[in-house]
């Protein structure tokens, strides 16, 4: 396979970007700072699916764009009689903004009670849930997250319509001293993201199996004929969609075939909005305290990584790796890595902000090789 060329930018360049262009749009300085962030940190792990361009391009179709975020709104702390969980308004803030202070209450309500939980009612998508559970992880914490999609794109198991998000679960366990890097278990719950729909179209392709229903609900290869998404693994991705969708209608929650489309549901009195629910464990507070062989928590989870990935399973690759493998090329490279398109939409995007555009501008950049 032959190498891919990129640009290199420094994370504190693309952030004053993506920063500004959050700020063009109405947003406030901390708001779009926490969207930059997590923009940086998608692309310094390789996450290309949810980088500030695809965030943009969400803000713009669904957000501030389409009066599913309102810039600059405050969240509500709703009152609660369980002092280790957090009921939250997030008033359509943005998304990204919201989940950060979530993920951070959260640990701080771990760090008291043992366990910390924050739901959060009428949000707008933080699109990389990885992201979020990484950074909890990597701090020493056991972190979940998972909210309920934009829109409702998947049918349910032996369905034709579609009534269900692409509904990300993702999970974010501390194992930087057995692995070297958080185990991170990160996926929707579709075969594939409608995104990837759109590229195969471009590329005039078919999909590698049937991930998709046509108008009729039949299983297709077909992209120009996919206007729905599988599930995931059968019954089991429906099950996991599903069970986000669940928990969405417990926090607040409403229809999901009319979530992110304002324009279907006015006059409904249902909301269009997403839902999110963020939990953090202290390790200290699940320990039994009796591991074998007088090993110490951190230890015992190092021996069972160690027994899971032996006896000829040694080229297996953890949940995780992915990520920590380009985060090592993004180290290597010395800041995050852009393809030719991708500097395009950036060099657009600074002309849009009245950012200096010839920062952009890729012949002024270093490049790398991978």
């Amino acid at each position: 396979m032959s190498a891919t060329e990129y640009s290199v930018v420094s994370r504190s360049q693309h952030e004053t970007l993506v920063q500004a262009a959050y700020q063009h749009r109405g947003y406030e300085a901390e708001e779009a700072a926490s969207a930059a962030r997590m923009c940086s940190e998608a692309s310094w792990n390789g996450i290309r699916t949810h980088n500030a361009l695809k965030a943009l391009h969400l803000d713009e179709l669904f957000g501030s764009g389409g009066g599913g975020c309102e810039p600059g709104a405050q969240i509500d702390v709703l009152e609660t009689r369980f002092p280790s969980v957090q009921k939250w308004n997030a008033n359509k803030k943005l998304g990204q903004a919201v989940a950060c202070e979530a993920m951070e209450t959260c640990i701080k309500l771990a760090d008291e009670y043992g366990t910390g939980t924050v739901a959060v009612d009428n949000a707008f998508h933080y699109l990389w849930g990885g992201g979020y559970v990484m950074d909890a992880a990597k701090r020493g914490y056991i972190a979940y997250t998972n909210c309920t999609s934009t829109l409702a794109e998947v049918v349910p198991f032996f369905g034709k319509f579609p009534t269900l998000g692409t509904n990300p679960h993702s999970w974010g366990f501390p194992t930087t001293d057995a692995v070297g890097y958080p185990v991170v278990i990160d996926w929707a719950t579709s075969e594939i993201a409608m995104g990837k729909v759109e590229q195969y179209k471009r590329e005039k392709k078919k999909l590698e199996q049937p991930f998709g229903v046509d108008k009729d609900g039949n299983p297709t290869d077909d992209p120009f004929e996919v206007v729905a998404l599988q599930p995931f693994g059968r019954h089991k991705g429906y099950g996991l969609g599903l069970l986000i969708e669940l928990y969405g209608a417990a926090i607040g929650g409403s229809l999901p075939t009319l979530r992110g489309r304002a324009d279907e549901a006015d006059g409904s009195g249902e909301k269009t909005t997403s839902t999110f629910f963020f939990q953090v464990t202290h390790p200290e507070a699940i320990s039994s305290g009796d591991f074998s062989n007088g090993r110490s928590q951190a230890e015992n989870i190092t021996s069972v990584v160690k027994d899971i990935l032996g006896h000829g399973n040694e080229s297996c690759m953890l949940p995780g790796t992915i990520e920590a493998n380009a985060a090592k090329l993004s180290e290597e490279a010395g800041g995050l890595l852009f393809t030719e398109a991708e500097m395009d939409g950036f060099l657009e995007l600074a002309e849009e902000c009245n950012v200096d555009p010839t920062m952009w501008n890729r012949s002024r950049l270093p490049t790398f090789s991978a």
